[in-house]
């Protein structure tokens, strides 16, 4: 196995090991921001320091409440309370994203740097998903990330191509993964 392969394997299993801490009950994504192949910070989907999780919104939050019950669906029965409220009100896939309070993976790695005043330019991020969506490209980009190390290329809206094309950031699919 090539030097390559092997730092790729491990920092994906790094990523896969971030991954199983999120919350989110949509999609669990890890990444990791490496630099000079040292870890400087991580990131998984979920909601800001200290708000609630999804799971206790069908709870607390009047607005999810009332979004479930328009679709005919009691938001105090607990066999929703492990599913994505957006889900349950019936949202496909990246739908109805006002009312997800989570941060995705790669951004929280970012903010987490920013957070320990952890420098990000010239670093590499690797995540266990595709493509990063447009907002999270637009700040991946912006704070001076090398490369983005990925599972696939597989483009989650139209302007993250367009991003992609006109930006020097590189993007390459895990070695081992290929």
């Amino acid at each position: 196995m090539s030097n390559v392969k092997r730092w790729d394997e491990y920092f994906y299993n790094v990523c896969k090991a971030v991954e199983a801490n999120s919350v989110c009950l949509s999609r669990k994504i890890g990444s990791v921001l490496v630099k000079d192949k040292s870890i400087i910070s991580t990131g998984y989907n979920g909601p800001p320091r200290g708000i609630p999780h999804c799971n206790e919104r069908y709870i607390i939050d009047s607005e999810i409440r009332a979004l479930v019950k328009s679709k005919g669906k009691d938001p105090d029965n607990p066999k929703y309370h492990s599913i994505c409220p957006r889900y349950v009100a019936e949202f496909k896939s990246g739908e109805g994203l006002t009312y997800c309070v989570a941060g995705h993976a790669e951004r929280n790695a970012l903010n987490n740097a920013a957070r320990h005043g952890i420098k990000t330019k010239g670093a590499i991020l690797m995540m266990s998903c595709g493509v990063p969506c447009s907002p999270c490209l637009v700040e991946i980009i912006n704070c001076g990330i090398e490369e983005i190390v990925i599972t696939k290329k597989s483009f989650y809206d139209a302007s993250a191509k367009y991003l992609l094309d006109n930006s020097d950031l590189k993007v390459r699919i895990f070695e081992h993964l290929k």
